[in-house]
């Protein structure tokens, strides 16, 4: 083949790679990948729970953090590591992949980040406490609920 064909046809394919290139890196973009942890740490994965945090203890602070339509970080100082990941005992939320997940988060996060909740601690889930939290003196579940957001998470 001439050097000329072998120009044009080079040149010919370069719209199309640039095209599959394209399409690719936007599949890629909007792909779902696995949440990152949350940054909570006051409470270790394993080992005891700070004797701050036992049942029937009232903590407060701002919400620095939401993972999911049902669960956000509390601050009792400054840094990771006075943040509690607080799992709320009144509102089951979707799962972030299901239907109505990120509507949950988003509701949460409009109604909780950067406020000061004030939370009663119940038991231990994992690396969180499960707790019945307010925000201005209300529940943060009758706040999802007046949002319109529906429960139907794991725990209903």
């Amino acid at each position: 083949m001439g050097e000329k064909r072998e120009t044009e046809l080079r040149s010919g394919l370069e719209p199309a790679l640039i095209a599959v290139t394209a399409l690719i890196l936007t599949l890629f973009s909007l792909t779902a990948w696995p949440a990152m942890a949350d940054p909570c740490m006051a409470i270790p994965d394993k080992g005891p729970l700070p004797a701050y945090l036992t049942k029937g203890s009232n903590f407060s602070g701002p919400v620095v953090y939401v993972g999911d339509g049902d669960s956000l970080c509390v601050a009792l100082g400054s840094g990771p590591e006075h943040w509690i990941e607080v799992r709320i005992s009144d509102f089951y939320a979707p799962e972030l992949r299901e239907q109505g997940g990120g509507d949950a988060k988003r509701a949460l996060e409009k109604i909780a980040l950067g406020k000061k909740a004030d939370c009663v601690s119940g038991k231990r889930s994992y690396d969180r406490i499960v707790a019945h939290c307010r925000i201005s003196g209300t529940s943060i579940g009758d706040q999802m609920r007046a949002a319109g957001i529906r429960e139907g998470g794991r725990g209903r």
